[in-house]
């Protein structure tokens, strides 16, 4: 027979079984929208970048991790920017559109510096009386020059339909070997940020950085349909732009134009302007500016320079695959479910928590770190699919919680205390027949007379009467975190340390044990006229071991505490009417409360019992002062220091009055033996 661990098989069916049991507590309805939740989670973790609100979120990321690693550069030796200026504007009298005679005299000038290719980011798209000299002009180029071009069903904002009639009749007539249209198209995403690549759309000709390299060595294929990240660059210094950039009036003179010739030759040449509010591009740098020039937007025909360095520098990144990409959405969310139904210290868990969102935010950077696309990585998607996913399933957890409360009230809470209820809702298999050994806080308490009450009042009466009493004094144990045990009569038996123990267990017991005298003091005070008088409550506190579990047979259990720790408690409360006390606690229950309310009450033999009790009297209100004058009669008594004994009596004779507990203390002395224990009998 193959062997099997069949204590590993019982966990895997109890684990079976107890997820059965919650999903049947959770109803169809909760399942089907819990799995709705986390469907909606993944859908979040995947696709963030396509959600409003998110995508925001996602595309401020992304410019932080864009611009924290941005490559430096010192200036581009193979790219210099030729723009129209204010100054330019003002020089030749034109604005919109800019002058084309100093443009035409300035390609004359490059094509001599022996540029690699011109670029021009300006659209001709209205005739101009100085348009027959340009024409001549680029007709001339032996340098390649490629001429922008853009359309209205793909720019509708750069460009009408009647300009772009108008535009293409002039790029018609231009058109050589050497010179052609290239599109000047940048997109920008919902926020107006140019963070990616644009689409190569059908009819367009080729992106103008893509027409500058098709036919040379630099040309690279995977550009051709690319649109991921533009690559920004920074400055290495303020002084050291990352491209040279030449005012257009410099070259259109044949004197200034020799000047700059180091940095038109062999270089490509884009031309387009410069300009506050025009052209003007907000760009990952745009949130915090520039880290080294301030600057927040960038001009067009710059943008179209960083896209031309990128492809120069093949800087192609990889975008991350949908299967990585559904991956890590999945991984996202299964954390989020993993730590709702995760059972460990808070915490453990809020520093869990506190991790995996950090891992959430801190991935992307290191992934754009390694070189690779995070444009589309939906950061701000895997932090909120995880929040959905745990909060569906923590509210599912809470909707089974909330069964099990129901049914542990119901089922157990005519029988159990509500702290056994809480207990066995969340561990059902507490419910089992078994008793276990427990250190515990014993409380046992009477009301002295009731039972002669009961042969004087109607039945009715009594039964308001007792109850009011019995719930006044269960409210205190529960207010004290202690157990209910049972009631016997007028009596109430209670424990503190199971089915819960906590280190505070003493002290709430003896503040529970005078609460519970005062709460029948003021049930005294409130009897109905004509009930004759009832007699105050007294209660016993011991600590000490006892067996707690659930007692009892299938029909009819009983969560309880039984043992000689039990029994003594109940001495100690019968006891306080032989010493005229209120509350009695043994030496073992007062030392660990915590405690400094005591007066010592001496040592007593309780009933059916061979061994002594040093026994303490809680009196919060008296003065430290005062309750240290039973120690002293106590210590002199134990010394055989009779005189002592009775000069201490004497000095608190007027003490004694309305002080029956040391009254009654003093006539205990006075009439036993040194240090001899005093017998209840």
């Amino acid at each position: 027979m193959p062997w099997r661990n069949e204590g590993t098989e019982a966990g895997v069916s109890d684990i079976r079984r107890t997820a059965l049991r919650g999903l049947g507590q959770l109803g169809a309805q909760r399942i089907v929208v819990a799995l709705g939740l986390i469907a909606f989670a993944l859908f979040i973790a995947f696709s963030s970048w396509r959600l409003p609100l998110l995508r925001d979120a996602e595309a401020a990321l992304y410019d932080l991790r864009a611009a924290t690693f941005a490559p430096p550069a010192d200036t581009d030796q193979r790219v210099t920017l030729v723009v129209y200026t204010a100054d330019t504007n003002r020089a030749t009298g034109q604005i919109s559109p800019v002058d084309r005679t100093i443009l035409a005299k300035a390609l004359a000038e490059i094509d001599k510096l022996g540029a690699k290719g011109i670029g021009i980011d300006v659209l001709f798209d209205s005739p101009q009386d100085d348009d027959e000299l340009l024409r001549t002009s680029l007709k001339a180029m032996q340098t390649p020059v490629y001429v922008a071009y853009a359309d209205n069903r793909t720019n509708p904002e750069a460009i009408t339909y009647e300009q772009e009639q108008d535009l293409r009749a002039f790029q018609q007539s231009v058109k050589t070997p050497k010179v052609g249209p290239a599109s000047i198209l940048l997109e920008t995403d919902a926020d107006g940020v140019a963070r990616r690549w644009p689409r190569q759309y059908p009819g367009l000709p080729p992106l103008l950085s893509l027409a500058l390299t098709q036919n040379g060595a630099q040309a690279d294929p995977r550009f051709a349909t690319y649109t991921g990240p533009i690559r920004y660059r920074v400055p290495t210094a303020s002084d050291r732009p990352v491209f040279d950039k030449i005012p257009i009036d410099l070259l259109a003179d044949p004197d200034t134009a020799p000047i700059v010739a180091d940095v038109i030759k062999d270089r490509y040449v884009l031309i387009g302007g410069d300009f506050a509010d025009f052209d003007q591009f907000d760009t990952p740098f745009s949130r915090t500016g520039n880290p080294v020039t301030g600057e927040t937007q960038m001009i067009g025909v710059e943008v179209h320079a960083s896209m031309l360095a990128q492809l120069l520098d093949r800087a192609w990144k990889a975008p991350p695959s949908l299967w990585a990409k559904a991956l890590a959405a999945l991984l996202a969310v299964g954390l989020g479910v993993a730590t709702a139904v995760a059972q460990a210290r808070t915490w453990v868990l809020a520093l869990a928590v506190l991790a995996q969102f950090a891992a959430f935010l801190v991935v992307p950077f290191v992934v754009e770190r390694a070189g690779y696309d995070t444009l589309d990585l939906p950061a701000t998607g895997w932090l909120v699919g995880w929040l959905i996913a745990f909060t569906a399933v923590s509210s599912a957890l809470r909707a089974i919680n909330a069964a099990q409360r129901e049914f542990a009230q119901g089922a157990l809470g005519k029988y159990l205390p509500r702290s056994v209820a809480a207990e066995i809702m969340r561990n059902p298999e507490r419910l089992s027949l078994h008793g276990e050994k427990r250190q515990i806080f014993c409380l046992f308490s009477d009301l002295e007379g009731f039972t002669k009450l009961t042969h004087a009042v109607e039945p009715e009466m009594i039964a308001r009467l007792l109850n009011d009493y019995l719930d006044r004094l269960s409210a205190v144990v529960l207010e004290y975190g202690g157990t209910l045990d049972k009631f016997v009569g007028d009596a109430v038996v209670a424990f503190w340390g199971a089915p819960i123990a906590y280190p505070d267990d003493g002290e709430r017991a003896v503040r529970a044990a005078w609460a519970m005298y005062m709460a029948g003091e003021e049930f005294r005070k409130a009897v109905p006229e004509g009930v004759p008088p009832i007699g105050r409550t007294r209660v016993g506190v011991h600590f000490g071991e006892a067996v707690v579990g659930n007692f009892g047979g299938e029909g009819r259990i009983q969560y309880t505490a039984l043992g000689d720790a039990m029994n003594t408690a109940a001495r100690l409360e019968g006891a306080n009417k032989t010493l005229d006390t209120k509350v009695l606690v043994s030496r073992e229950a007062a030392e660990r409360s915590g405690l400094d309310w005591f007066r010592p009450m001496g040592e007593v033999v309780l009933r059916g019992r061979a061994t002594p009790v040093q026994v303490f009297e809680p009196v919060p209100d008296m003065p430290p002062e005062q309750r240290a004058h039973s120690a002293e009669l106590l210590s002199a008594h134990s010394a055989g220091d009779a005189q002592r004994v009775q000069a201490l009596t004497d000095a608190l004779r007027d003490s004694v009055q309305g002080d029956e507990a040391l009254a009654s203390l003093i006539a205990r002395l006075q009439t036993s033996h040194e240090g001899e224990s005093y017998g209840l009998g």
